[in-house]
């Protein structure tokens, strides 16, 4: 497991019971969460600032026990996002990513020593924390996700971190857009992506992760250059292993020379243990194994 344990503005104070108790920057949070299957203290009873309560019925809603910023901001070493309580109980942001922040702004910053430009290609791309920490180490991103809303907050999470260029955003569906690039002939060092387990396209299309994501795969490698630097899965898809995604960039990109890992991403936290937060697949070109 890669655990992420760098960070100043964000602590898991404790878990049980199905939720886990945060601190995003003096901001304490209660939140859902399907890993935590132990017990320990009732945490409905501790101190917090709001709680995201599950309806019966599906969903559910923010509910604020004491006043607080609409929104505010945390900062991980040189980057800074915008947190902001949202639908479906996120936040925006998810802290335990920064340890494949570091893995592939490495890379990045090792390839553009000897390349003098990397080309990195962000799917799924969210609010753009991956995007803005690549940019930040020289790395030339294209950001896509459907979503123009969290599309523009990537915007301003840039600005945040004194990122000025460096990223192009595009708001449309990732497999049409990746289409559209096969087409056009254009290449990329460097694939990042986080997809969804299911969802829908603009235009209706069904994904499911189990049935697509290979194929898509397969897709996005025609994209890669000859000599890529890495290509990177990020799934919380529950029951999907991360040996699944060590196998799917194994088969898909048998054509390049590299090595692929499979690893379970987690997030330290005040108890001492770590939360396990998902899972990773890394392909790392054989120039920077």
């Amino acid at each position: 497991m890669k655990i992420a344990n760098g960070w100043r503005d964000y602590k898991i104070l404790a878990t049980s019971d199905g939720m886990k108790l945060e601190d995003w920057k003096g901001v304490k949070l209660l939140r859902p969460d399907p890993q935590v299957i132990w017990k320990g203290a009732n945490l409905y009873e501790a101190d917090y600032d709001a709680v995201y309560r599950r309806s019966e019925k599906g969903g559910g809603a923010w509910e604020i026990r004491r006043t607080f910023p609409s929104e505010w901001t945390v900062s991980y070493k040189d980057l800074t996002f915008i947190v902001k309580p949202m639908g479906f109980k996120h936040t925006g942001l998810f802290p335990e990513q920064s340890v494949n922040w570091d893995e592939c702004r490495r890379l990045a910053e090792l390839a553009k020593s000897e390349r003098g430009e990397v080309k990195v290609l962000n799917l799924f791309a969210y609010t753009g924390a991956a995007s803005v920490a690549l940019a930040k180490s020289g790395a030339t991103v294209t950001h896509v996700d459907a979503a123009k809303g969290m599309v523009e907050r990537a915007g301003r999470n840039a600005e945040l971190s004194g990122v000025t260029g460096g990223i192009r955003y595009i708001v449309d569906d990732c497999m049409k857009f990746v289409a559209r690039e096969i087409r056009r002939g254009n290449r990329y060092d460097a694939i990042i992506m986080d997809p969804p387990s299911y969802g829908r396209g603009p235009g209706g299309e069904l994904w499911k992760i189990e049935k697509d994501l290979f194929d898509f795969v397969l897709n996005c490698a025609k994209l890669l250059s000859d000599e890529p630097v890495f290509f990177l899965i990020n799934s919380y898809t529950t029951g999907l292993q991360p040996m699944v995604l060590q196998n799917i960039l194994t088969l898909a990109l048998k054509n390049f020379k590299g090595r692929s890992e499979a690893y379970e991403v987690g997030i330290a936290t005040e108890e001492g243990i770590p939360l396990p937060c998902g899972a990773g697949g890394l392909f790392t070109g054989e120039n920077y194994v």
